[in-house]
């Protein structure tokens, strides 16, 4: 699949390129997709929440009355959790939500989505480009002129610039990944995935 080369000021660049049939044009997996968007989404969770059992309640440990002759139930101390301020039964303790993912699996989800925004024609390519500056209002500028201004878009690097980073910081709904940051996640979440020529260089070699 060909892809114009585009430039910072939104016109073509009189070349195009072709997007790597490995990465952007395979069988997809919904399942493999699936894997790696419960595992990201795991992965994200604190999993810190806590609730105090009985014996970890502050209160008296007297016992309310005596077991027998009253009539009513049997009853302990006022940590009881039948009582208002008495623990929790089988409540949450902290715990790690994250789950092992083969490597296979991850590349396979990721080329699956790949795919999937080749085919909606969701993929632009800009020519490789550096800021002279971290100013913001010049970046914005560039995805003014691509048409990605007011869309959610993750754009796709080779290489950290830190004024480039600097720049994309405080513009939301935008994102500035390293190929080999990328994740399912990200690629499914964006509108418009942009990659620069370097990044698709880096994304077939490897």
């Amino acid at each position: 699949m060909k892809v114009d080369v585009l430039k910072t000021d939104g016109s073509k660049a009189g070349r195009s390129i072709d997007l790597p049939e490995a990465y952007f044009a395979v069988e997809p997996n919904d399942h493999a997709i699936y894997l790696a968007v419960k595992q990201y989404s795991a992965n994200q969770r604190q999993g810190t929440h806590k609730t105090k059992e009985k014996s970890e309640v502050s209160g008296s440990t007297r016992k309310l009355h005596r077991q027998k002759g009253t009539g009513g139930s049997r009853k302990g101390s006022v940590k009881n959790p039948l009582y208002p301020g008495g623990g929790r039964i089988f409540g949450p303790k902290p715990r790690d939500y994250s789950f092992k993912l083969n490597k296979k699996v991850k590349d396979l989800a990721r080329k699956s989505a790949l795919t999937y925004k080749a085919k909606d024609n969701a993929i632009s390519v800009i020519e490789d480009f550096k800021l002279d500056d971290n100013k913001t209002k010049n970046y914005f500028q560039i995805l003014k002129n691509l048409g990605v201004a007011s869309s959610k878009t993750v754009l796709v690097v080779s290489e950290p610039d830190k004024n480039l980073s600097i720049a994309s910081r405080n513009i939301p709904n935008n994102r500035i990944v390293r190929v080999s940051d990328l994740n399912i996640y990200e690629i499914l979440n964006c509108k418009t995935l942009l990659f620069t020529e370097g990044s698709l260089k880096t994304l077939s070699a490897n």
